[in-house]
């Protein structure tokens, strides 16, 4: 029995020049994966060329049939045998290959097609009196001959890796390459909002049908860039976005990104341009989770298509072989515009929350809508805000005391003017109902005071630490001698916190000392949740890293219960600070805490409009 592995049983060979046609076929495999991809590089060199409309056509999944027509520059006829040898390309001399203005540039599209499928290429140059037509079929290239179009390219690739049909074993079901490629053209046609785009599923009779479509947009970046993300994500998404707008060492963000209450169950709608080339690239991704950490649970995610522009020399394209990633000079410097940018963007939405949400109440509320049972909790808690000073609608000794007395501003304006109205009503010791000149809002009054609390600990915090009161009783916590071993490693991060506790044995620890701001707490379930955080997080240094996290589970803490019974200055006294409060519309885990109902919208439910 031979023991030698396989690859010591084989005689050596002697190094060789491949062919082009087996260079073709290799570079293919880098650059063409998919038909999807074979589409993405045919409409980046239309978009290259300078095309206002590109239309596009498959057949089968792009497996039979590819073909790409635009309005652009087009190619000389003299040039075209040269656009299908590797390396040959119009988009770059070669002197500086980091200065790069455009999207292909490696001139190895064209060819790695034509070594795969059965290429044909017609164009007519700008200025030309005719148009010509060359093509290709594994490797071998025919003579440049006349043809007939108007302006523009062509280019139509039939029976995609026939020369290598192990590669078609790899090619998923019809719909799945269909998906794919819808995919690619819809990411396309985001980053050239003012081109108009076509797509189409043509049969085998010749018949096609659209199943995309978008419409050149004009004016400005931002505008046509909402109306294309209108068409593409839907009026929800735009409906319920901020424009972001931000700059750091020469790199300039822009685009949209959602309300944390309009989430997803999956990363599906996430979209990053660089220099207006689509890319997936996951350093962005994860800056994108951590902007949105603060105001979203795990299992779900945010919604945003931003764009970042530099100098080409800032960032290289080249890393990857169909340019899907790219590299900055500063990996940090784009990562840091992102979380910054966005955080600063969701902090002046203030307290505003998705559109979304009161239109699937008003569906909830329709006839035989589906009944949800309610369950509420019987713990009570007392209410004791700080001082709000920005509005100046309370003093501290008037939130002590648990009476809240109307100020001048309120009697001398109608609070049914305001964003959040007046309060009216409170069902179920939990929802405040107020009123508003357009319509009702119901607040959901623990998921607010929670978002309420959390910020006043984050400005604490990042003012002059979170200040504590010191028990009259200190309070002994028992633990697990894992989660007691895994606390004391943070006893000053969570002391500035206003959190301080000593260790009492070898599985216990002392409390003795609590936040002012959340009142009287059940210590033990405070402890339990942070030692939850900790071990969740699992890093001995994650304190200072999630510190927003352990704040967020003590905001939960002295928050007001639901089962709690509010007087109207009370229920006034919190919508006003939550339209004073940035992220308020969300609570800590990117749930709305309020929904706005249209007197509109209500009057619909009851037939009076």
């Amino acid at each position: 029995m031979n023991t030698q592995a396989p690859h010591m049983m084989s005689d050596r060979q002697p190094i060789r020049q491949l062919d082009d046609a087996a260079a073709n076929r290799i570079a293919a495999g880098e650059v063409v994966e998919r038909p999807a991809s074979a589409i993405k590089e045919l409409v980046e060199n239309a978009l290259d060329a300078g095309a206002v409309r590109i239309e596009i056509s498959y057949s089968d999944g792009g497996k039979t049939l590819i073909r790409v027509l635009d309005d652009g520059t087009g190619i000389p006829a003299d040039e075209l045998p040269l656009a299908l040898s590797r390396h040959a390309t119009s988009k770059i001399d070669g002197s500086d290959l980091l200065n790069i203005h455009s999207f292909g540039f490696r001139g190895e599209a064209l060819p790695s097609l034509g070594a795969v499928g059965r290429l044909t290429i017609t164009s007519r140059f700008d200025g030309s009196e005719t148009a010509a037509r060359i093509s290709v079929n594994g490797g071998e290239i025919s003579p440049v001959q006349p043809a007939a179009l108007a302006r523009g390219t062509v280019v139509e690739l039939r029976d995609l890796f026939h020369a290598t049909p192990a590669r078609l074993k790899f090619l998923r079901s019809d719909r799945a390459e269909s998906s794919a490629i819808n995919d690619v053209v819809k990411r396309l046609a985001m980053a050239a909002p003012d081109v108009g785009f076509v797509l189409r599923d043509v049969t085998k009779t010749g018949a096609g049908r659209v199943v995309f479509r978008a419409d050149p947009e004009t004016g400005d970046f931002a505008s046509s860039l909402r109306a294309r993300l209108r068409g593409i994500l839907g009026a929800d998404f735009t409906d319920n976005a901020i424009e972001i707008n931000a700059e750091r060492g020469g790199i300039l963000l822009s685009g949209f990104a959602a309300l944390p209450t309009y989430s997803r169950g999956a990363a599906v709608s996430q979209f990053f341009f660089v220099n207006g080339r689509p890319v997936r690239d996951k350093q962005f991704y994860g800056a994108l989770r951590a902007a949105y950490s603060d105001v979203l649970t795990r299992g779900r995610h945010p919604a945003a298509a931003l764009f970042l522009s530099c100098d080409p020399e800032q960032v290289d394209v080249n890393v990857h072989p169909a340019k899907a990633e790219v590299r900055f000079r500063d990996p940090a410097l784009p990562r840091g515009l992102i979380v910054s940018g966005l955080r600063h963007a969701l902090a002046g939405s203030g307290h505003r929350a998705s559109g979304t949400v009161g239109q699937e109440t008003l569906n909830a509320m329709r006839p035989q809508a589906p009944v949800y049972q309610y369950q509420r909790s019987t713990q009570n808690h007392q209410y004791v805000p700080p001082p709000v000073t920005t509005g100046g609608f309370a003093e501290a000794d008037t939130w002590q005391s648990g009476r809240v007395e109307p100020t001048p501003e309120l009697e001398q304006n109608d609070p049914t003017d305001l964003p959040l109205g007046a309060a009216r009503a409170q069902l179920h010791e939990n929802y405040i109902i107020a009123q508003t000149q357009t319509g009702m809002i119901i607040v959901d009054q623990h998921a607010a005071h929670e978002r309420l609390v959390y910020e006043r600990l984050k400005s604490q915090m990042q003012n002059h630490g979170v200040a504590a009161q010191v028990l009259l009783i200190p309070e002994i916590v028992e633990l697990s001698a894992d989660d007691h071993s895994r606390l004391m490693e943070h006893v000053e991060a969570l002391a500035s916190l206003g959190l301080s506790i000593d260790s009492f044995g070898e599985q216990a620890i002392c409390v003795r000392e609590t936040p002012v701001i959340l009142g009287e707490i059940n210590c033990k379930n405070l402890i339990s949740d942070i030692c939850d955080q900790l071990s969740d997080d699992g890093s001995s240094g994650i304190v200072k890293e999630k510190i927003n996290a352990i704040l967020s589970s003590m905001a939960c803490h002295g928050s007001i219960r639901s089962g709690r019974r509010m007087s109207a200055p009370e229920m006034n006294a919190l919508l006003r600070e939550m339209e004073a409060t940035p992220h308020s519309g969300q609570c800590n885990h990117g749930r709305p805490t309020y929904v706005e109902l249209p007197l509109s919208d209500i009057e619909r439910l009851f037939g009076r409009s």
